[in-house]
């Protein structure tokens, strides 16, 4: 799903904030049917037999040397901290893309495990401190910028690990598959998401209090960098007003080191023109810099799902997303039972709101959540079918259902029980993930 404003590289002076506005509005919005899906999985690299310790440098630079040398379809990133991400191709179907996905990390998981190595789906690394594998100038102005406000970028940037799911964007006409109608459906179907997958309860061997820790960790980053822009009846309109006005995180020198100004908006930095005027190539940068939950991206880009555990449980979220945005029926179903939750936001964008808060701290315990990811999953699972889905993705996200959604849990809580000793286990202290 490479179609974004970030993609485009001619450099070209911005004369006005028009152009950025018309810039962002016509690239990071491509309306049409949906046809394509995509996907973006990100893992903690531990040691495979003691994950609580860390994993020596030299250690993953190795493994992910011999990874690169993997014929796989996805394209194969290592974020800051040392996580692993794959990215899917955009496919044209749920099976398809599950296939692929599922190929590449078989390919993968079997070179790690020659080293020793694994990878596991947590939203937060349970145990190790933040520490910087990747020391590139993006990385070291990032970091000097989120440290700014608290120690929580160090620890998105580090210890986080994410399922992001991308969708089209959807008709231009109105409907329940129209681009408006998935903006808005996507900005709170996306609190229940955070509540049914948190899967990140855990920091230095400690419960947070948080059952999504890496979601906390987004609405500690700040609004500016890390949320959301005001819903309204255009999403076009309103991301590019976002993007005008959100915070730049450096201004880029050739062969000189890179500025990190302190609350210099990409407005600002066109008014000014100071310390030089920004170029096209800068605006592609800034967007890349901004992360909120949902990013338009020519496509949508749903970022607030914990990476789920086990070597398939990324099927899962994939698969009813899917479900609930590109099958017509599901996706009115899905509209009307989020609708009520829209109170609960306070007219806030996500994810710095009091829904997402609460999801990100209590899951399904939420009741009013609880209830609506019930009839989501159930919608789901109904619709499957009719995208084609495999009966083992089926059989999956029903397990997921009945397991988790239907008792008001989700895998923080298997987490929880499992350190504190609570789920039958002799020894906490054999924890794992």
């Amino acid at each position: 799903m490479s179609d974004s404003v970030s993609g485009c590289t001619e450099p070209r002076t911005l004369l006005s904030e028009a152009d950025v506005e018309a810039l962002v509005r016509g690239i990071c919005f491509k309306t049409g049917p949906p046809r394509r899906l995509g996907v973006e999985v990100e893992w903690l690299v531990h040691e495979l037999r003691a994950p609580q310790l860390p994993v020596p440098h030299e250690r993953l630079e190795a493994a992910y040397a011999a990874l690169r040398t993997l014929p796989l379809r996805s394209a194969l990133t290592v974020e800051p901290g040392g996580q692993l991400e794959l990215s899917s191709p955009p496919a044209a179907s749920l099976t398809e893309l599950v296939r692929t996905v599922s190929a590449d990390l078989d390919a993968v998981r079997a070179v790690l495990r020659e080293d020793g190595l694994a990878l596991v789906g947590l939203g937060h690394d349970p145990w190790q401190e933040p520490r910087r594998f990747l020391h590139e100038p993006r990385y070291d102005a990032m970091e000097a910028c989120l440290d700014r406000d608290g120690p929580a970028g160090r620890a998105m940037m580090c210890t986080s690990a994410s399922v992001q799911v991308c969708l089209d964007a959807g008709h231009e006409e109105p409907g329940p598959l129209g681009h408006v109608r998935r903006w808005w459906l996507a900005h709170h179907l996306g609190a229940v998401l955070v509540a049914a997958f948190a899967n990140s309860p855990l920091a230095g061997h400690r419960p947070t209090g948080w059952l999504s820790t890496r979601q906390l960790l987004w609405t500690e980053i700040g609004a500016g960098r890390a949320g959301g822009p005001p819903l309204d009846a255009d999403p076009r309109g309103a991301w590019a007003r976002h993007v005008l006005d959100a915070p730049v995180m450096c201004v880029r020198h050739d062969g000189a080191p890179w500025e990190v100004p302190d609350g210099l908006t990409f407005r600002e930095w066109i008014r000014t023109g100071a310390p030089r005027p920004p170029t096209r190539e800068d605006l592609d940068y800034h967007v890349s810099t901004l992360f909120p939950p949902v990013r338009p991206r020519g496509h949508l880009e749903l970022r607030m799902i914990d990476a789920q555990p086990g070597d398939d449980g990324w099927i899962v979220p994939l698969a009813v997303v899917a479900a609930l945005f590109d099958d017509p029926e599901a996706a009115e179903t899905a509209y009307r039972a989020v609708k009520p939750l829209a109170e609960r936001t306070l007219g806030l964008p996500a994810p710095h709101n009091p829904l997402w808060r609460d999801a990100a701290r209590s899951g399904l315990a939420d009741a009013e959540l609880r209830e609506v990811a019930v009839t989501c999953f159930t919608t789901a699972l109904e619709a499957l079918p009719r995208l084609g889905a495999a009966p083992s993705v089926v059989e999956a996200v029903t397990a997921y259902r009945d397991r988790h959604v239907v008792p008001g849990r989700c895998p923080a809580d298997d987490l929880l029980d499992r350190q504190r000793g609570t789920d039958g286990r002799a020894d906490e202290k054999d924890f794992r993930p």
